[in-house]
């Protein structure tokens, strides 16, 4: 007899800084959520930090740990995260966005979008872990739709997981941690909230619509496009739970959500 593959949910995850990786309130939320899940056949990872012109998926039996940042204190860029790849996921992500051309990469691996979250969400590093890369050429509705592609994948045992902030404005960034946010940035993360929860992707696709907030919340569409694939994956009668529900800095938003429970 063959072993149950679990249905696996879809979670967005805010990662923020990659100062996470090295623990903290987050972190803990994140490992939590990890513990209550079944074992995934296998994680693929759509992070804001591969933003490139192509659909590509990496490929490598064993991808690199990327620290893709700079000036960070000395123990972030000896983090290792030696998670597998599996050949089978890229085979079956190439097939379910066929006559899309994925590009097989050997080059990209793992960056902090994805391993500064999973280190936490599964510390043994034992499921295998790809990526799909962004194609920033590409408007929001092409990304919601390989999310609805890819969907049928939860059913095979895999963890869809979208890395950004749906709010995500650097320059708007308060360096201070005793400041409140930026009261564009609360509104906006009520909103996304607010549209989930009632199944209005059509609102979440088109965020230009929903004004000055979005506009402020998002002047570059890379932290926000991983959210757009998580929701192109949820089913009509999936639960939703958010965690990590703050702002950073003032214009970093940390909210995450699990979409679906698993069985």
């Amino acid at each position: 007899m063959s072993e149950r593959v679990p249905h696996m949910p879809a979670i967005f995850v805010g990662h923020g800084s990659p100062m996470n990786a090295l623990g903290g309130d987050y972190a803990e939320v994140w490992r939590v959520i990890g513990a209550a899940l079944p074992r995934p056949k296998a994680i693929l990872c759509i992070s804001a930090h591969w933003y490139v012109e192509e659909t590509a998926i990496t490929a490598m039996s064993q991808p690199r740990t990327i620290h893709d940042f700079y000036g960070f204190p000395k123990p972030l860029y000896d983090i290792g995260y030696p998670a597998p790849g599996d050949p089978w996921l890229v085979e079956r992500v190439s097939d379910i966005l066929a006559p899309l051309p994925v590009r097989e990469d050997h080059d990209w691996g793992l960056d902090h979008g994805a391993w500064s979250v999973l280190m936490h969400m599964f510390p043994e590093a034992d499921v295998p872990v790809l990526q799909l890369a962004i194609d920033r050429r590409q408007g929001p509705e092409f990304h919601y739709e390989l999310g609805r592609r890819l969907a049928e994948l939860r059913d095979e045992g895999v963890l869809i997981v979208g890395s950004g902030d749906w709010v995500h404005n650097l320059r708007q960034a308060i360096w201070d941690p005793e400041a409140p946010p930026h009261d564009w940035a609360e509104r906006f993360n009520e909103t996304v909230k607010s549209l989930i929860v009632t199944g209005d992707h059509r609102q979440l696709v088109d965020w230009m619509s929903l004004g000055e907030d979005a506009r402020l919340s998002i002047p570059t569409d890379e932290h926000y496009l991983p959210l757009l694939y998580v929701l192109g994956a949820q089913r009509q009668d999936d639960e939703v739970a958010f965690f990590n529900d703050a702002i950073d800095l003032g214009s970093i938003s940390m909210t995450g959500v699990v979409v679906g429970k698993p069985a």
